[in-house]
């Protein structure tokens, strides 16, 4: 894939994101869900609760926040304990009260089955996605064909019966081949791969650089605001793209712009759509939402 931005246009925006990086890159910076996974320091809780996290990050972050600490609240001090010993006969009453937007009780079981099926399986989460096949691909997306496509394999009839309603867990294991953006599972992975004072940097076999970014609201809008895509429609092609931009900036670590990028915009520093500008926003001078396209590009943002 093609970058969008030439060389000169990526040069003239290194220094303001890095500027950016040590601005937010720090685990105080914001509320956010890893917020959840460093409560935990044995690796085996942190990659459960980090698995769960993600999967329940999405909505309003303060509704997210409460939804993932019900959650834990139910899992105790060892989640990991937890879903390894998980007996639905005895736990899955006090599970169906927990839900999460269209989010069902019963669909949050089914992820606990499916983890700890995962667990059984391979012996940890990382495991389990280091089995799927094509994991020596470009980049991590046939890698997520195959886990999720591999995780919804996994026999749901104890936790549905012959419930005929849609199995919303479907939700939690989207696939790139059906054009999703993945964010929850990109999510996780960065937390997993990366290792900063943000990410935990638990797996050691899958290298930063397959990384994708994980798409939200506000990586959308910045990104598109400094031309690292041209798609206008979220989905799995505009996350490589975006990804691809930032890779001519760090190839071996293209996601670590993510969460500076992300919180700029919820922590309310962003200037896009601001009367006055952008005089707050750290990235002032080289994005500019008023254009209208892409910097670097000579037409506007159009779907490829």
């Amino acid at each position: 894939m093609s970058r969008c931005l030439s060389a000169s246009a990526l040069r003239e925006l290194e220094g303001p994101l890095e500027r950016l990086y040590k601005t937010f890159n720090h685990i105080e910076s914001a509320a956010d869900p890893v917020h959840f996974v460093r409560r935990y320091t044995e690796p085996a809780d942190q990659e459960v609760v980090a698995f769960c996290a993600a999967s329940l990050a999405f909505g309003r972050v303060a509704s997210v926040l409460n939804s993932i600490e019900a959650l834990l609240t139910v899992f105790g001090p060892s989640p990991a304990v937890f879903i390894r010993n998980f007996d639905l006969a005895r736990d899955g009453d006090v599970l169906r009260r927990i839900g999460h937007r269209w989010i069902r009780g019963v669909d949050v079981i089914a992820l606990i089955w499916i983890t700890q099926e995962m667990l059984k399986d391979a012996g940890s989460i990382e495991q389990y996605f280091l089995d799927s096949k094509d994991i020596s691909a470009p980049d991590v997306g046939p890698a997520l064909n195959h886990f999720s496509d591999r995780a919804l394999a996994i026999d749901l009839k104890p936790v549905y019966g012959n419930s005929t309603r849609r199995r919303r867990v479907e939700y939690f294991f989207p696939r790139p081949s059906g054009g999703s953006a993945c964010k929850r599972l990109n999510l996780f992975l960065r937390w997993m791969v990366r290792r900063d004072s943000v990410d935990l940097g638990l797996w050691s076999q899958l290298p930063a650089s397959k990384l994708i970014m994980p798409l939200d609201t506000h990586v959308i809008r910045v990104g598109r605001c400094l031309g690292l895509t041209r798609y206008r429609t979220p989905g799995w092609k505009m996350a490589c793209e975006i990804t691809e931009s930032l890779r001519g900036l760090d190839p071996e670590d293209p996601v670590r712009f993510d969460f500076s990028l992300c919180h700029l915009g919820m922590m309310d520093s962003c200037g896009f759509n601001r009367r006055h500008g952008d005089d707050r926003c750290p990235l002032r001078g080289v994005c500019r939402p008023d254009e209208g396209r892409p910097r670097g590009s000579a037409g506007s943002f159009v779907q490829r």
